[in-house]
């Protein structure tokens, strides 16, 4: 079992012919994802590493049969093309892009409410699903398979966990970046969800940063919830009050929104809280006995 993507995945890369799309699509058939092609406006009909380029998403779609797309649009676009790839039917977009603005990701995201499908990002890494389908930006020899589920707002702390469980002897069944900007597609808690209701994941391992509240709603429903174990750390400890760091949505607006204040619902409901990221294996390891 894996959640999001697996093998049977059909992958299409938006933005498939620039530099960035080209290099990660690379990556990700290596990796073995079944990419079936990309889409570049106005490049439709040609071949880019050995895959079909069409002019529009749901020219892909009719052809491939794509349920994943992964999207390498400059902020501008993305949007857009978040958008489009709802329209044609695909199941799980992958944002990447870095920097969309705040209000176009505001309308994006109205829009593709109630279209069946699921946002991933903007601003992140991606989702790997251990040996089976990259559809990102990870380094993919980092991800073993095994029982852990990850969920992440930052893209290498996402790796550095996936590093420590398997350096414990565990593994990963999937990893999902989630993105730290201030509008997203899936939260924290819709990444926990998925991870408790899929029978292979054993332990969760839940990464989130100072700012806003998503790891608070999800820490208050796995208490109620979720029966499997969950490790988690919160990065930003030291960040200046008021200062943005790193992530857009990574700003302390209020008491409750500090690394020590959600630490402290996280432990109150039953979650591992670890100190560092370099412990995060052997907490996994520790809670799975």
């Amino acid at each position: 079992m894996s959640v999001l993507v697996n093998k049977n995945s059909k992958v299409i890369v938006q933005g498939f012919t620039g530099s960035e799309g080209t290099f990660h699509a690379s990556q990700m058939i290596e990796y073995g994802t079944n990419v079936v092609g990309g889409v570049t406006p106005g490049k439709g009909g040609q071949k880019h590493l050995d895959r079909p380029v069409f002019e529009t998403v749901s020219d892909a779609v009719k052809l491939t049969g794509a349920d994943v797309s992964i999207i390498f649009v400059p902020p501008a676009f993305a949007a857009d093309a978040i958008m489009e790839a709802a329209e044609a039917g695909i199941k799980v977009i992958v944002c990447i892009t870095e920097g969309i603005p705040v209000k176009d990701m505001v309308t994006a995201r109205e829009y593709i409410r109630g279209k069946g499908c699921t946002l991933i990002g903007p601003n992140c890494p991606g989702v790997i699903t251990a040996d089976e389908c990259k559809v990102g930006i990870m380094p993919g020899f980092v991800f073993k398979k095994g029982p852990v589920g990850i969920v992440s707002k930052s893209g290498t702390l996402t790796y550095e966990a996936a590093d420590q469980v398997v350096k414990a002897g565990l593994g990963i069944t999937t990893a999902i970046g989630i993105g730290g900007d201030p509008i997203i597609g899936t939260t924290t808690l819709e990444a926990v969800q998925l991870f408790a209701n899929d029978p292979d994941t054993k332990a969760i391992v839940m990464i989130g940063e100072i700012g806003g509240d998503l790891e608070i709603r999800a820490a208050r429903w796995i208490k109620e919830n979720c029966k499997k174990p969950v490790v988690g750390f919160i990065a930003g400890e030291t960040a200046p009050k008021g200062r943005t760091m790193g992530h857009a949505g990574a700003i302390v607006s209020g008491a409750d929104e500090s690394a020590a204040a959600k630490k402290a619902v996280m432990r109150e409901c039953g979650i591992h809280v670890v100190e560092s990221p370099a412990t995060i294996g052997a907490k996994v390891k520790e809670v799975l006995g």
